[in-house]
């Protein structure tokens, strides 16, 4: 058995850390001493490497939660999906790379400015996929079964057709959530989703606005599409349409 800061130690996360980990129930302590440390087994050191993996890969802390906790998880199936993102991350630094590169021999002007680079949608798509994959929900079997036969044109075409739905929040950013105008738009979102993806209910459309505005890559992307400010402004508008 290892403490709290023997752990700390070993893997670099904070004490302050696992003892948030352990207050959520993400990573609880395989036991507690009579003087009241907290002690981890070997067990507790795997579960806390894969934790590591997926927060090196942006999910967010609760998804990493319902990942862990799922019936249907499976340890190698999970270290194939990070494999998986890993290698989409690296390509995606290796292109930036490049990009800089070329920047930096030949100069930048309209005629060679590049964008694709920046572009993260394959990564995001199978990150999403990712998570909802072991919840084995009725939403996820419908999603696939509408994803079937799609061509990866029409797939990037969707998502595009969803990054210009965040631009439309992000034209009304500055004004009020539960507007009017905003409601309507979180019901062109909610119909666009039911459409393409899943049926989108209130309970799903409020757990999509803690990743809208939780940080990371798909806070920025909303961000990119409708300006600083969007992706917490889309969550406003939801939770002032669908209040749990």
């Amino acid at each position: 058995m290892m403490t709290v800061r023997e752990v700390s130690a070993l893997t670099g996360v904070s004490v302050r850390a696992l003892h948030h980990y352990d207050s959520i129930g993400l990573l609880p302590p395989t036991a507690v001493s009579e003087a009241g440390y907290r002690l981890y087994d070997e067990e507790a050191l795997v579960r806390l490497q894969c934790i590591m993996l997926y927060r090196t890969l942006e999910f967010p802390l609760r998804d990493i939660k319902a990942i862990l906790d799922s019936e249907h998880f499976e340890r190698n199936r999970a270290l194939d999906q990070q494999i998986a993102l890993l290698e989409l991350k690296r390509e995606h630094i290796d292109n930036l790379i490049r990009l800089a590169k070329g920047v930096r021999a030949f100069g930048l002007d309209m005629k060679n400015m590049q964008f694709e680079a920046f572009d993260t949608t394959k990564i995001e798509q199978y990150a999403a996929e990712a998570r909802a994959s072991w919840g084995d929900t009725e939403a996820w079997r419908e999603y696939e079964g509408k994803r079937e036969g799609r061509s990866p044109e029409r797939e990037r075409q969707l998502g595009e057709g969803m990054m210009a739905l965040m631009a439309e929040f992000g034209a009304l950013r500055g004004g009020d959530p539960a507007s009017e105008a905003a409601r309507e738009l979180v019901e062109k979102l909610r119909g666009y989703i039911t459409e393409h993806y899943y049926t989108c209910t209130d309970e799903i459309l409020r757990g999509l606005a803690a990743m809208y505005a939780g940080g990371g890559s798909m806070t920025e992307n909303i961000d990119a599409a409708g300006g600083p400010g969007t992706g917490t402004f889309i969550a406003a508008a939801i939770r002032a349409c669908c209040p749990s």
